[in-house]
């Protein structure tokens, strides 16, 4: 379970972020501050995973509040939530460390992408040894894991929504390598009859490679794999 604390001035808006958090699977709301002073306090009385950070507080800034976590040894991950959109700021933000930026207002479908790409970046680095060396391929794989999904088609046909393409798409690219309409269906909790409906939109759409895996008798077995937006 991934632990956030969430930093926000306005008391409304912590509690529907804090709501929106709770919404995503492997994410739990550990704490809500309203202050800077507060949410250091937080920090160094427990441990967090992620904060998510608005940057106007009343008594100073989001990216201050990032300097001093880090002068006091606190390393939790740091996603930007703010209404703050110049670009000194967003360039600062970077330069601070901060692993994403959304812009308010935002929707939760927004919010769930960057928690999802987040969850992805930390199964990443687990999966490459977290304490271990890693060779280029490693880290292109870590620096990789919290770009931008790479959306499905925007307009999709009659019958098929976008949350369940884009759960079939999030599987393929978690996977690595070539998935079965068995196995996506399993790692989706979907119907293996809808999983490969799925599959075959988003193959003919030219999202996926079809490959075949020839046994030693009876058909060929169908393998489909996320292709990369260049």
């Amino acid at each position: 379970m991934i632990d956030v604390l969430v930093v926000e001035d306005d008391d409304r808006v912590a509690r529907i972020n804090a709501a929106y958090v709770n919404k995503v699977p492997g994410f739990r709301v550990a704490a809500r501050a309203h202050t800077a002073a507060e949410a250091l306090a937080v920090l160094e009385n427990g441990p967090i995973d992620l904060v998510l950070l608005d940057h106007y507080l009343p008594d100073g800034t989001g990216l201050g509040l990032v300097r001093r976590m880090r002068q006091h040894g606190l390393h939790a991950d740091v996603i930007m939530v703010t209404a703050a959109r110049d670009v000194a700021t967003v360039q600062a933000a970077m330069r601070y460390g901060a692993l994403q930026y959304l812009v308010k207002p935002f929707t939760f479908a927004g919010l769930r992408g960057k928690l999802d790409g987040y969850a992805a970046l930390r199964r990443t680095v687990a999966g490459v040894g977290g304490s271990g060396e890693a060779g280029q391929e490693q880290v292109d794989r870590i620096f990789g894991a919290f770009g931008t999904p790479e959306a499905v088609p925007a307009v999709l046909p009659k019958g098929h929504s976008a949350p369940t393409a884009d759960r079939v798409r999030r599987v393929l690219e978690e996977a690595g390598q070539p998935l079965s309409a068995h196995e996506v269906a399993e790692r989706t909790g979907l119907s293996r009859s809808t999983a490969q409906r799925y599959l075959k939109y988003l193959e003919r759409a030219g999202r996926l490679r079809l490959t075949l895996r020839y046994g030693e008798a009876g058909r060929p077995e169908h393998r489909y794999a996320w292709v990369p937006t260049p």
